[in-house]
C-alpha cells in the first residue's frame, strides 16, 4: 500500500479549504427579493440567464424572483418591503408617488426605452389608422395602464377619445373578447396582446397594430424599480443586481434561443417557441431602440422624464404630481461604456 505523497496532502487540504469557504461566501451574499411584473414571458428571460450564468452569485447577489400581477402590484408590493426591487411599468409611479409620497419608489433602470402600448385590431373591423377609430368600442381592464394613457394617446392622434366606448375585461379575457368580435380593439403592450392573439389562433396578417410611439407619444416603458428607502440603505446590492440585469440583457439578446430554454427550467409549461416570438417583438418594439444604440442600455433622461409625469398626471388628473428627479436616478447604472449595445 502506497503512503500519500505531498502532492496528494496539498490536494487534500484544497479541499478542506474549499468546504470550509463556501459557507462564509454563501452567508455573505445579500438577499434580494424580486417581483416581475407579470407571469413568466419572453422577456423575463434577461434575469434567468442572469441567475443560471451566476451573474447574480458573482454580484454576491441570492435573488427569489416571484411571477407580478401587474405593475401596479409589483410597485406597491416594492413599496411595502415585500419585495426589494421589481419590474414595473415606470409611468404607474407618478399616481403611485403622488398618492403615498412617504413610501416613495423610484425608477433606477429603464429596460423598454420605448413605450410598447398600443391599440391593436383585427383587418376585418376596417380599422386601419387612429382616424378609424372613432365611435368604436374598445376593451381594456380598468387601471390598465395602456387604457389610463389612451386620451394622451388620441390626442396626440387627432382624434376625440370622448367618442370611444369602453368595455371592461379581465386581463386574461382580453384577447378571447377581440377574437370572438365582442369589441372592436384592445389596449395592451403591443407584443403581449399580439402574441396572446396568434396563440389564440388568428393569423399575423389579420392582426392590426397602433402603437402609441407612433403617433408621438415619446414615453418610456417598463424599467426596475425600488422603493427609495432601499436604495439608501443598499447602493452596493442594487448597483450588483442593475449589473447582473445588463449581463442578461445582453447574454438574451445575443442568444435568445438560450433565454427560452433558461425559462422553461424554471417554467415547465414555457411555451419556448411561443416565448421567443414575444421576446424578439420586445427586443424590436421596446429594448433595441435608437436612443439606446446613441447612449446605451438603462438611461432614464430628464426631459423624458419630465414629459412622462406630465401626460400622467394629465390622464390621471392627478393634482399633485411628483417632480420628475424624485422619480428616477441614474446613479446605481454603471459608466456608459459599459451599457453600450
Amino acid at each position: 500500500m502506497t503512503r500519500p505523497g505531498f502532492g496528494d496532502l496539498l490536494a487534500v487540504l484544497a479541499l478542506l479549504i474549499t468546504a470550509l469557504l463556501a459557507p462564509a461566501r454563501s452567508e455573505a451574499q445579500t438577499a434580494l427579493r424580486f417581483a416581475w411584473d407579470w407571469a413568466p414571458q419572453g422577456y423575463h428571460a434577461i434575469w434567468a440567464l442572469a441567475e443560471e450564468r451566476g451573474l447574480f452569485r458573482d454580484g454576491g447577489l441570492r435573488v427569489q424572483m416571484d411571477r407580478g400581477y401587474g405593475s401596479g402590484d409589483t410597485i406597491a408590493k416594492v413599496a411595502s418591503g415585500a419585495y426589494d426591487v421589481g419590474f414595473a411599468d415606470v409611468n404607474s409611479l407618478v399616481q403611485f408617488n403622488a398618492r403615498t409620497p412617504e413610501r416613495r419608489v423610484i425608477a433606477v433602470m429603464v429596460v423598454f426605452d420605448r413605450n410598447p402600448a398600443a391599440v391593436v385590431t383585427l383587418r376585418r373591423t376596417g380599422i386601419r389608422t387612429p382616424a378609424d377609430l372613432r365611435g368604436r368600442n374598445l376593451g381594456a381592464p380598468e387601471g390598465e395602464s395602456s387604457r389610463l394613457l389612451f386620451p394622451a394617446f388620441a390626442r396626440a392622434a387627432g382624434i376625440d377619445a370622448g367618442t370611444i366606448r369602453w368595455t371592461s375585461m379581465t386581463a386574461s379575457l382580453r384577447e378571447a373578447m377581440l377574437a370572438s368580435g365582442q369589441v372592436e380593439g384592445i389596449t395592451g403592450l403591443q407584443m403581449s396582446a399580439v402574441i396572446s392573439l396568434r396563440a389564440a389562433g388568428v393569423r399575423a396578417e389579420d392582426i392590426v397594430v397602433l402603437p402609441y410611439a407612433d403617433a408621438g407619444l415619446d414615453l418610456y416603458g417598463h424599467g426596475v424599480v425600488a422603493s427609495a428607502s432601499f436604495a439608501e440603505r443598499n447602493p452596493e446590492a442594487l448597483r450588483s443586481f442593475i449589473r447582473a440585469t445588463l449581463g442578461g440583457l445582453r447574454a438574451a439578446l445575443a442568444d435568445p434561443q438560450a433565454g427560452m430554454a433558461a425559462m422553461r427550467r424554471r417554467e415547465s409549461l414555457f411555451d419556448e417557441a411561443l416565448e421567443l416570438q414575444r421576446f424578439t417583438m420586445t427586443r424590436d418594439v421596446a429594448i433595441m431602440t435608437d436612443g439606446v444604440r446613441q447612449n446605451g442600455f438603462g438611461t432614464m433622461a430628464p426631459d423624458r422624464m419630465q414629459r412622462l409625469v406630465a401626460v400622467n398626471a394629465e390622464v390621471n388628473q392627478v393634482a399633485n404630481p411628483p417632480a420628475a428627479e424624485s422619480l428616477y436616478t441614474n446613479d446605481f447604472l454603471p459608466p456608459v461604456a459599459e451599457r453600450m449595445p
